[in-house]
C-alpha cells in the first residue's frame, strides 16, 4: 500500500466519475469510489475490480458535514493518506418552468446546484486536506465546464449551473493561492461535453475522453501549474 498512489473520486459511480477512477486505477492508483447510492457505488467497485483495478467503495454525500467526515475516517483508518482527490460530484438543477432562465431564476434550485459542485466540493476538500498533506506529490484537481468561462458563455443559459462552475473556477484559484508554498496541487479540468446521462447522451465524446484531463491533472509532474483551468487543448480562459 506503501508505494500505491490512493485516489478518492466523487461521483465516481457513473459517467466521467467512473471512467476516472478507471483511468486512474489503471495506472495503478487505488481508487476509493465516492458515492451516495450504496447499491450503485457497489456495482462499480465491482466493475472496476474485475477490470484488474484495485477499487474500494466510500459512502460519501458531499452535502452532508457528517458523511464526508465519516468519509475522512474511514480513509485516515483504511489508508492514513491521500494521494490524489478528484472532485468529480456535480448536478446541473432543475430547468423546467424557467428554472434557470436567470429572468425567472428559482433561488432554491441556485442553491442546491451551489450545495453540491461548490460546497460539497469545500467540504471534501477541507475533510481530505490532512489525509492529502500526508503524501509525498498531493493533487487535487476540481471538474468543472466550460460553461463556467465567462471569456467563452458556450452552452445553454443555466443561470444555477453555470455560475456554480464559475465560482469552483475562483474558488480553486484560492485553494491554490493558499497552498502555493506546499506540495499540494490544485487545478481546474473540464472534460468537454460527453455523451453521459448528464447531457442525454447527445454527444459523440466518451467519457473516457472527458476522464483524460482529470487523469493528466491527477499526475502533474511537481512543476506543474498550479490554480489553472484545462480542458485537452490545454488553458481554458477564465
Amino acid at each position: 500500500m506503501n508505494d500505491t498512489k490512493i485516489a478518492l473520486v466523487t461521483g465516481a459511480n457513473k459517467g466521467i466519475g467512473f471512467a476516472i477512477a478507471q483511468g486512474l486505477g489503471a495506472i495503478g492508483h487505488t481508487v476509493a469510489v465516492g458515492a451516495r447510492d450504496d447499491t450503485r457505488r457497489e456495482q462499480a467497485v465491482e466493475k472496476l475490480r474485475a477490470e484488474g483495478v484495485d477499487a474500494f467503495g466510500l459512502a460519501l454525500d458531499v452535502t452532508s458535514e457528517d458523511s464526508v467526515a465519516a468519509a475522512a475516517a474511514t480513509l485516515e483508518q483504511r489508508t492514513g493518506r491521500l494521494d490524489v482527490l478528484v472532485n468529480n460530484a456535480g448536478i446541473s438543477g432543475r430547468t423546467d418552468g424557467g428554472a434557470q432562465d436567470p429572468t425567472t431564476l428559482d433561488l432554491d434550485v441556485v442553491r442546491t446546484v451551489l450545495d453540491t459542485n461548490v460546497f460539497g466540493v469545500v467540504r471534501v476538500t477541507n475533510a481530505m486536506l490532512p489525509l492529502l498533506r500526508r503524501a509525498s506529490a498531493p493533487r487535487i484537481v476540481n471538474m468543472s465546464s466550460s460553461m463556467g468561462s465567462l471569456a467563452w458563455q458556450t452552452g445553454p443559459i443555466m443561470a444555477a449551473y453555470a455560475p456554480s462552475k464559475s465560482m469552483l473556477n475562483s474558488i480553486t484559484a484560492q485553494y491554490a493561492r493558499q497552498l502555493a508554498e506546499t506540495n499540494v496541487l490544485v487545478n481546474v479540468g473540464c472534460p468537454g461535453y460527453v455523451a453521459t446521462d448528464f447531457t442525454g447522451f447527445q454527444s459523440e465524446r466518451t467519457p473516457e475522453q472527458g476522464a483524460a484531463i482529470a487523469i493528466q491533472l491527477a499526475t502533474l509532474p511537481d512543476d506543474g501549474p498550479r490554480g489553472g483551468f484545462f480542458n485537452d487543448d490545454g488553458v481554458v480562459p477564465w
